[in-house]
């Protein structure tokens, strides 16, 4: 999914700041006086007034937010209409602190305005908001509304509708149907008070004071607690992001599994990161689930183990080293090949041309001999500066460990960052013309991203062929919450090429050798039920040993609420024929709130 930017350390939440390019433009008459908020709302997902003053509209103060640049405060009508596709709460945006409190009768004289949280180009769903607000208090001390309860029966089991494909596949003007669609539910909400009860925890605590829960205890759950994403027709309808109206310093540090218990109640919100979100003025009780992290088998002697492992932008200014190195020698118990993906230049993010990265991998290499693991040795190949994507400046790349008690890596000259690797054939085997090599690095489908690095190893005597990926990022794909249904996945493009460009290398070692033993892996940034996967495996030439695993433990990655597949390990017909592997997605990471990357590395062990 996309990684996370430093950008949104400036906020908790949505900024709310309504302007021409964040706002759905839509025609409407002056002003509409004697309006109630369900009519404001109206039964779609935009409001009928919008861009139109409205009035004294009446409600009473439910919850007000004082920080950030989303200032203001939710407003719920005590006396719904009977219509279960309006809301009765909507968000009163004053800019500044607002001046009401929980519990004030007032009277709000505005603009309606739809707010397209993150801008139109995100392909966001608009929130419902009154913006530059006149406030009459009416009265104070009243009581707030009774929250609507959120559970397993009131969440439909269809996640969404199609889109009006006149719109350009806009759910925006379907009048909804909260009954029958998870989306609409939810959206009938938008505003109102609402509560969960005992929850179950499926995303942990992220370091921006928020968390997943799922309202649905038995979907798709995963064997250690959380909610398994394994179709693109099964989003998990349970989950729901929650944050705090409360000091950050008081939420709760969760891991997937534990439980909020008790009631979590507050108003309900719509934001850039994750959609639908319980903006809570009280939590629940944070119950712990004991998650522990994982630890794998270790290898047999003749055994060869390769992993993966996103380190996620490591650069020698990082603290994570000694931790990485822990995960390495305890958790994956000292692998003989691990391919590192987000290895920075030794200066990261500082954008000077340096591109050479000898002290991060050796600072990493020194961590894992102080840990108590053997001393790696490695290979690579520098990018040219700025050319790889990833953090500005910081010139992230694919690496190989190994440990040379074990394996030996096969030196060939003239490999280079634009300089494509080869096959050829010698006595009748598979050779690579370079090695380390870049897998046709000049190609366009590997414009601003990393390019596969492939190396020749011996262990034991036989030769095995790895190529190391970090395909393009999720970076603009529209979100499972986006007005566009079905939402548009735009980076799909690059990715399939360059999935087509590893499957045809891995094709051709295995065109002159037929028996040859391929490992391509790495962070492939898409599912293993994706199209990506599809092109990787391609006729039978590669296979993603992942698949192996029971469903329930396929997932390399969380996100929102849902444990995906990103990292992957893909065998040749050699590896997998005589099914002599094991495959292990070692959750040392995703599932935890301190977790030192968003990564879960995975493992394979086989005999070649």
């Amino acid at each position: 999914m996309p990684s996370r930017s430093s950008a949104r350390l400036a906020a908790l939440t949505v900024a709310a700041v309504c302007s021409a390019a964040s706002t759905v433009a839509l025609t409407s008459p002056a002003q509409a006086d004697g309006l109630r908020i369900h009519d404001v709302q109206g039964t779609t997902r935009t409001s009928p007034y919008a861009g139109q003053k409205v009035t004294d509209v009446p409600g009473i103060v439910t919850a007000t937010r004082t920080y950030g640049s989303s200032r203001g405060f939710w407003l719920q009508d005590p006396a719904p209409d009977d219509n279960p596709a309006t809301s009765e709460g909507v968000f009163v945006f004053t800019s500044s602190t607002p001046k009401v409190a929980v519990g004030d009768s007032v009277t709000v004289t505005g603009t309606v305005s739809e707010y397209v949280p993150g801008g139109a180009s995100t392909g966001n769903q608009s929130l419902t908001e009154i913006t530059k607000p006149t406030v009459t208090t009416v009265s104070t001390g009243n009581a707030v509304p009774a929250p609507v309860v959120i559970d397993a029966k009131s969440v439909p089991a269809a996640y969404t509708p199609a889109g009006d494909t006149a719109a350009s596949g806009s759910v925006n003007a379907l009048t909804l149907e909260p009954k029958k669609y998870a989306l609409d539910y939810y959206e009938s909400l938008e505003g109102m008070n609402v509560q969960v009860a005992d929850v179950r925890v499926v995303t942990a605590t992220d370091p921006y004071s928020e968390l997943w829960v799922t309202v649905k205890p038995h979907e798709n759950r995963t064997r250690r607690g959380g909610s398994l994403y394994a179709s693109y027709d099964d989003q998990n309808t349970g989950r729901l992001q929650i944050q705090s109206l409360g000091a950050t310093a008081d939420f709760p540090a969760a891991n997937v599994g534990d439980t909020l218990t008790g009631t979590t109640t507050g108003p309900m919100d719509y934001n850039q990161y994750g959609g639908y979100t319980l903006v809570a003025s009280q939590l629940g009780t944070l119950k712990s689930g004991g998650l522990q992290r994982e630890t794998t088998q270790k290898q047999s002697r003749g055994e060869l183990a390769v992993a993966t492992y996103n380190v996620e932008n490591l650069d020698p200014s990082d603290a994570t080293f000694d931790a990485h190195a822990a995960a390495i020698v305890n958790n994956l118990q000292s692998p003989d090949i691990v391919s590192l993906e987000e290895i920075q230049d030794n200066n990261g993010a500082t954008d000077d041309g340096t591109v050479a990265a000898d002290v991060t991998v050796n600072k990493l290499i020194d961590a894992i001999v102080a840990a108590g693991g053997p001393k790696y040795d490695w290979r690579s190949i520098d990018p040219v500066n700025d050319q790889d994507g990833g953090e500005p400046g910081g010139n992230i790349r694919q690496v190989f460990l190994f440990n040379p008690e074990r394996v030996s890596f096969v030196d060939r000259a003239g490999g280079d960052s634009t300089t494509a690797v080869g096959v050829t054939k010698v006595h009748g085997k598979a050779q690579l013309t370079a090695s380390p090599g870049r897998v046709d690095p000049s190609n366009s489908a590997w414009t601003s991203s990393r390019k596969p690095l492939a190396g020749e190893f011996v262990f034991r005597g036989r030769t095995v062929f790895v190529i190391a990926n970090h395909l393009n990022s999720k970076g603009g794909d529209q979100g499972l919450t986006a007005q566009y249904q079905p939402p548009t996945r735009s980076s799909e493009v690059q990715r399939h090429a360059q999935a087509a460009l590893v499957n045809a290398f891995a094709k051709s070692i295995l065109d002159v050798q037929k028996n040859a033993n391929v490992i391509a892996l790495g962070d492939m940034n898409d599912f293993d039920f994706s199209g990506t996967t599809k092109i990787l495996q391609g006729d039978g030439e590669l296979w993603s040993a992942i698949q192996s695993l029971p469903r329930s433990e396929r997932y390399t990655y969380d996100y929102q609420g849902n444990q995906q597949v990103l990292d992957q390990i893909l065998i040749s017909p050699a590896i997998r024929r005589g099914c002599d592997f094991e495959y292990d997605s070692v959750h040392i990471n995703s599932e935890f709130h301190d977790q030192i990357s968003d990564h879960d590395p995975q493992v394979l062990r086989f005999r070649p």
